[in-house]
Formats: structure tokens, C-alpha cells, sequence
């Protein structure tokens, strides 16, 4: 829910060291990763340093020691940092992560050597060190992920980048492992592709809670006019965005009522993310549409997604504890004229304030009000995406393969013009054409989660190094890989 984005990332801290190397680089390494930590607002979890010699895990009594002080704060650690100062003790450091047994991501970092600092009495060898330790991790069968350079110093801005790029892996990992999804109302009948799969998601550690629509517009609509919870969405309504004079004031009330009632409902079931049949059964039978509701949650980091798009809101979720910020559904829906690496992304009018970034126009679903009747239909928020860089990401269920399979990469939003009703966000990646050859002949959805800014990195490592997640991430660079030649 909201709460694990916007709780304070806790990480177990290990400096792990060789008994005979000189202790000086130990007590600094200790000082300098505390106050990266500290300066980010991360939670450090670190036995004191009388507590071992040199305050570091160099024996399989510090190990017992550390694994014992873990365990007993499971519930609150989020990952690992182990620095090696020096060589470090790759048995200690290995006996550690085993005996905890936290199954948490792991960030490993080694220290530079100075050039003319490599004397017996001041070399480090970290370098090597961290080979050490990361081949008794793959023997283990430990997944870690990398610093951005083989070593660094604990004190450097590089490593500072790392260990706030790492809380957010550890952020989404936590996240992802565990949520809690909410479907109110049955599949849209048109749309199949919306289908997903409870049970591969619930292998994953996903549990989808469910709601009947007509439960929900009950619950709805007996919420008093005077309710002072009520009183309040309404303001926030008003606030949000321009409302024109036609509306009316009945209408925001009973779209603020069916707001109230999603918000309770989603509270009540310790949700994180949710998915809505957004038409048309709503429209006719309440009179209003959800895209405001869906919208102002996910403003509130709670992202809502359309058509009872469970995979999509999972999508959406993910994208927000990656970045901490609004993430919005959209269709791949348009060409963009003949410019082969640009398309148009759109929805009715679900995205989020800060996503289109600029105050929306709220005011009723331009297509199904021309059937229906537009008074039936206020609630949508209407605007045009601004320029600037963005993250996609797409989790669907494969019932064949019986697994998860994603698809993540990175582009922008141009200020590119298209007159065009509702959310729109004129798209730029890179390779489009193979992306969506990927997309067509890989059986996905037309959705695509989509958050502002460039969070890949974060989604890639919490995705497929940790929840092993099958991924196709576009425009990435592939990691080395052995060849096995058929050589006989």
C-alpha cells in the first residue's frame, strides 16, 4: 500500500573484513556508509562496533553474532549492504547471509586501493576480495546486485548514488512480494484481454481481493450528503483540477461519494493497487465514471488501473515504488504520422496530476457520453502529458509458459501537438517497431504501465534478479553470457 512507498528503506549493515589487514579502513568504511545512509533518510541496522573486532565480520563467531542481531529485526530489514574495506572473510561473509536467512537483495561494495597506498601495511586487495565473495554466492545460490564500478570508495558520490538506486530495489521487492491487489467489479465483457491468471499470480506472492460492483455502488450510495469524510473529497475534488460551469453540483457530489466508497473499500482490504470495470455499468447505473478516483489515487502513490486491468495495476505498482512517483495505464494506441520511433499513448482520463504534469480539465468521457448521455459520465481527467522522459513497464500472466513474463523500457513524452479528446501523451522510444513487434508476437495486452523519468535499472534488478521474473527489456544493453560451442 501507500505506506511501504513511503516508509523509511531499512538496511542491515556488514563490513566484512580479514583479520590481518590493517583495522584503519574498517572504522572509516563503518563511518562513511552510515552517513551515506543517514543523509538519505535510510534506516541503518548495525551492531556496535565494540560488538566485533574492528567493528567487522571477520570469523564465524561475528557471523553467528550478526545473523543473530538480523533476525531478530526480519520484519524491519529491507536489504544488505556489505562493504569490504579490504580482502574481507569470504566464509564469515557467506555464514552470515546463511544463518540469517533474510532473503533480501544484497548490495556488495569493495574499496578502491590508492596507487602508491599498497604496502603490506596498507593495501586492501578489496578488488579480489569481492571475486572471493561473490563465488561462494553463486555456490550458495545468493542473488546480489552490483555496484556501478567494480570498486569505489565508501565516501564517493558514486557509491552514495548506488546505495539510494539499491533502496529503491529493496523498496520494490518488499513491494512487489506480498501485494495486495484489489478487482471491484467483474471483467469489462469486451475486452478478453484484460484475462489474468489469480493462481500464477499468487505462486509470485500476489493476492488479488475482489469486490462486487453492485456492492460497491450500494455502499456508495448510502453515504450521507453531510458525511464530514465526504465534506473533505469534495474539496479535494475541487482543488484537483478545473471544473467546467456546466457540471453540475449533484454530479461531483455522486462522483465523490463513489470516491469515498472506492477509498474505504481499498483501506478495509489493505490494498495496494487496484483495478476498476471503469465502464459502462457505472455510468448506468450510478451515474458517474471512475477516472477521477483512479486518478487521485494514484496521485496518492495507490495507482488504480482501468477495465479491471490486475496485471496493469501490478504494472503501475511496480513503477511506484520504483520511483516514488505517480505512474498512469495507457493504451499503445496511435501512429504518430510517419515518424517510425513515435506513437501516441492515450486513455479516457485516469493519469494522475502529476503525471500529465500541469493542472487537468475534470469534466465527463468525451466517446461514451455521446451514447449514454454526458451527464452520466463526469469524472474524467482530461490533459495533455508534458514533455519529458519516462519508464514503461508491462506484467502480464502466460497460463502456457505458466509463469509472470514482463517487459520494461525507457523513451519520453514530446510536446508533440495531437487534437485528440481525454489523457494523451505523445510517446518516443527508441526501436518502436521492434518493441511492439515484441509486444504483438509475445501475446501481451495493448496497456503499458507508464511513470515519469528513467527507473529501468531499478525495475530490471528488483524484477529479474530477485523475483526472477522472464523479461525482455528493450534498449538495454545484454549481460555477458557463457557460449556453450557444440564443438563434437
Amino acid at each position: 500500500m501507500a505506506g511501504i512507498i513511503r516508509r523509511q528503506v531499512t538496511l542491515g549493515v556488514v563490513i566484512g573484513s580479514r583479520a590481518f589487514f590493517s583495522p584503519a579502513p574498517c572504522q572509516d568504511s563503518r563511518r562513511e556508509t552510515l552517513a551515506q545512509l543517514e543523509r538519505l533518510g535510510i534506516k541503518a541496522l548495525i551492531l556496535p562496533y565494540e560488538a566485533t573486532a574492528n567493528g567487522a565480520v571477520q570469523s564465524i563467531p561475528d557471523a553467528e553474532l550478526y545473523a543473530n542481531f538480523f533476525k531478530q529485526h526480519r520484519d524491519a530489514i529491507d536489504g544488505l549492504v556489505i562493504c569490504l574495506p579490504n580482502f574481507g572473510d569470504e566464509i564469515a561473509i557467506i555464514e552470515l547471509v546463511s544463518r540469517a536467512k533474510l532473503g533480501v537483495p544484497i548490495l556488495l561494495q569493495a574499496s578502491n586501493d590508492e596507487v602508491d597506498k599498497v604496502s603490506v601495511s596498507q593495501r586492501r586487495d578489496a578488488f579480489c576480495g569481492k571475486i572471493s565473495v561473490t563465488n561462494n554466492f553463486w555456490q550458495y545460490a545468493v542473488p546480489f546486485t552490483e555496484t556501478s564500478s567494480h570498486t569505489c570508495d565508501t565516501s564517493s558520490a558514486e557509491f552514495g548514488a548506488d546505495l539510494e538506486r539499491f533502496a529503491r530495489v529493496c523498496r520494490t521487492v518488499r513491494g512487489l512480494t506480498g501485494a495486495r491487489l484489489g478487482a471491484i467489479g467483474a471483467r469489462t465483457g469486451a475486452f478478453q484481454t484484460m484475462r489474468y491468471s489469480e493462481k500464477l499470480l499468487q505462486a509470485g506472492g500476489v493476492t488479488v481481493v475482489t469486490a462486487d460492483l453492485s456492492e460497491m455502488m450500494g455502499a456508495a450510495g448510502k453515504i450521507s450528503d453531510t458525511d464530514a469524510e465526504l465534506l473533505t473529497k469534495l474539496d479535494r475534488i475541487r482543488a484537483y483540477g478545473t471544473i467546467p460551469a456546466h457540471i453540475k453540483p449533484e454530479q461531483i457530489a455522486r462522483q465523490a461519494k463513489w470516491s469515498l466508497a472506492v477509498d474505504r473499500w481499498i483501506a478495509e482490504n489493505e490494498c495496494d493497487a487496484s483495478a476498476i470495470q471503469c465502464w459502462r455499468s457505472l455510468q448506468d447505473n450510478f451515474g458517474c465514471a471512475t477516472c477521477l478516483t483512479m486518478s487521485m489515487m494514484g496521485e496518492e502513490l495507490m495507482p488504480s488501473a482501468c477495465e479491471v486491468d490486475i496485471m496493469g495495476a501490478l504494472s503501475m505498482y511496480a513503477l511506484a515504488l520504483a520511483s516514488g512517483a505517480p505512474p498512469a495505464i495507457l493504451d499503445w494506441n496511435n501512429n504518430y504520422g510517419s515518424e517510425v520511433d513515435k506513437c501516441v499513448c492515450t486513455h479516457c482520463g485516469n493519469f494522475p496530476k502529476k503525471f500529465i504534469g500541469a493542472t487537468p480539465e475534470i469534466s465527463e468521457l468525451d466517446v461514451l457520453g455521446t451514447v449514454i448521455g454526458r451527464e452520466k459520465c463526469f469524472g474524467a481527467v482530461k490533459g495533455k502529458v508534458k514533455a519529458g522522459d519516462m519508464t514503461f513497464f508491462r506484467v502480464s500472466s502466460d497460463d502456457r509458459a505458466g509463469t509472470l513474463k514482463t517487459y520494461l523500457g525507457q523513451g519520453a513524452f514530446t510536446d508533440d501537438p495531437f487534437p485528440m479528446d481525454g489523457g494523451i501523451a505523445v510517446s518516443e522510444v527508441k526501436g518502436l517497431r521492434r518493441l511492439m513487434r515484441f509486444v504483438t508476437q509475445n501475446g501481451f495486452e495493448h496497456h503499458v504501465a507508464m511513470v515519469r523519468g528513467h527507473h529501468a535499472d531499478v525495475v530490471a534488478e528488483a524484477v529479474t534478479r530477485y523475483l526472477k521474473w522472464p523479461m525482455y527489456h528493450h534498449g538495454a544493453e545484454a549481460e555477458a553470457q557463457l557460449s556453450y560451442p557444440n564443438r563434437f
